[in-house]
């Protein structure tokens, strides 16, 4: 528990990177799973990750990010894109689980009948992608904390550029960018006001 704190006191939002420092793709592949291990309604897992690993790739991210280096001095970029039609991951998600008999079929049906009546309300569908899919960014940003890598989050872009520049499906919502690599300047705590700002008790 105490190695879990540590990692959410150390973590600080980095936007000056070392260039020179790379990361391999196993690497990136064990934080995406790492991330793709948040939790989510009825675990649809709504995220998809672009991975911009390759100074080339990261370079055609700089107007998209308004010119912030960080982008490209970073090891690599991931955007996270938020699901809007993560009702269509049912059968993948839920039926391992009938074949092996762990879920029966009426279950299967009954749930598929919820995910779908739920899903065709529009502004639920948009609120499930941002929600959801910015569980998996915080996760991946603590994951790589913990294997010692810096982050940033990044809102700051324009989200109609990546789409067209990379060919976005009409599925798919971006939701943030995440730079990852070694920090250059090293990061300082932020000030958070008092919990009780924030917090009411019912």
């Amino acid at each position: 528990m105490a190695d879990f704190f540590a990692v959410l006191e150390e973590r600080t939002s980095t936007r000056a990177y070392n260039p020179e420092k790379e990361i391999t793709k196993e690497e990136l592949t064990e934080l995406l799973n790492a991330a793709g291990k948040a939790p989510s309604a009825w675990n649809l897992q709504h995220w998809k990750f672009l991975v911009f690993h390759g100074k080339d790739v990261q370079q055609r991210l700089l107007s998209i990010a308004y010119g912030q280096q960080q982008v490209v001095d970073a090891s690599a970029v991931i955007a996270v894109l938020g699901d809007l039609e993560a009702d269509q991951n049912v059968d993948d998600v839920f039926g391992p689980l009938v074949k092996e008999g762990y879920m029966t079929q009426e279950a299967f049906d009954r749930l598929a009948q919820n995910v779908a009546s739920a899903h065709n309300n529009a502004q639920y569908s948009r609120d499930a992608a941002v929600c959801n899919a910015s569980l998996a960014a915080m996760q991946f940003m603590l994951a790589a904390k913990a294997k010692g890598w810096d982050t940033c989050p990044i809102g700051g872009y324009n989200a109609k550029a990546l789409v067209e520049e990379f060919q976005v499906s009409e599925r798919y919502l971006p939701i943030m960018l995440i730079t990852l690599g070694e920090a250059s300047v090293k990061g300082h705590p932020s000030s958070r006001m008092d919990i009780s700002r924030t917090t009411e008790w019912m």
